[in-house]
């Protein structure tokens, strides 16, 4: 008998986070088991029995408290499974602090960064020496995070580094945020650019570090660019939602490079959008979102 599969989720109990916990155990078998997170136990406990009530529902579906900006209780969990299961098949993080236009970036940075970055760099620290041969670490970043939206002069701190220089860079920007420096120093305005292209420098830089011997076991470590999703978090800063997604449909494209039969080498550490590696050095500045934020 196969040992069961264990999947976990990061920001799970609403929007796209509970789309892809539904998607996975409906997908995967009875005797494997989803864990669905979030910091709220109430909100947590709710989903999770709302989603093992759904029809389609075939593996296990528990709530687990966890709250990433905790980093120790990242590392907690992650030799917690490994003890009880000799690791995880499926980690997906997915966590997100939600910022409005009218609030300023500044003072939301701190939250902003705990939750989409020092939390990364603990799940990718934590749960990449968990990762069961043939599993799936995937970080839920967006077509921002590619190199060329950033300014040519913050670039090259993310080109090429290590986990410990994206974490330095980030603190870096952290820092300048708070000294009130950050734009003369050619960091946008807008804290998601830049926080979505630390996310995929640190996928690339653990990937690389483990890219041979991944590929030989079939496991994959990868940031995903899920499309546009019609939530409350993302559904503030556009006008037209026309061509948005539900969380429904977009965590499938998320769900099929979960369940891919095989690894497709060209995509290992590379930032995916419906199923296609996203060029890293690609993309332009987006000044409209730093026009929207000007007094």
């Amino acid at each position: 008998m196969n040992a069961p599969r264990i999947a976990l989720v990061t920001g799970a109990n609403q929007g796209l986070g509970r789309a892809l916990v539904e998607g996975l155990a409906a997908r995967m078998g009875t005797d494997d088991l989803v864990l669905l997170t979030g910091r709220s136990e109430l909100r947590v406990t709710d989903a999770a029995r709302e989603v093992a009530q759904l029809p389609g529902t075939h593996a296990q579906v528990r709530g687990r408290v966890l709250d990433v900006t905790d980093t120790d209780a990242i590392g907690r969990l992650a030799d917690e499974l490994q003890g009880q299961y000799g690791g995880v098949h499926v980690v997906i993080s997915n966590a997100v602090a939600r910022v409005l236009p009218d609030e300023s970036q500044a003072e939301r940075a701190d939250e902003f960064i705990d939750v989409s970055n020092t939390a990364t760099h603990a799940v990718l620290r934590s749960f990449g020496p968990a990762l069961r041969p043939g599993g799936r670490l995937l970080v839920v970043a967006s077509s921002l995070g590619t190199l060329g939206h950033l300014d040519a002069r913050v670039r090259h701190l993310f080109d090429g580094a290590s986990l410990d220089q994206v974490e330095y860079a980030v603190e870096s920007w952290r820092t300048a945020l708070h000294n009130n420096t950050a734009e003369e120093a050619g960091w946008p305005r807008w804290l998601n650019v830049p926080s979505k292209v630390a996310q995929v420098a640190a996928v690339r830089a653990v990937a690389a570090a483990r890219r041979e011997r991944d590929l030989a076991t079939d496991t994959l470590i990868a940031s995903v660019c899920p499309g546009m999703v019609d939530t409350a978090t993302s559904r503030p800063w556009f006008s037209d939602y026309s061509q948005a997604q539900s969380p429904s449909e977009a965590a499938q494209a998320v769900l099929d490079v979960v369940f891919a039969e095989h690894v497709d080498p060209a995509l290992y550490g590379e930032l995916i959008r419906f199923g296609k590696a996203l060029d890293w050095h690609g993309g332009t500045p987006p000044v409209e979102q730093d026009r929207m934020l000007t007094p």
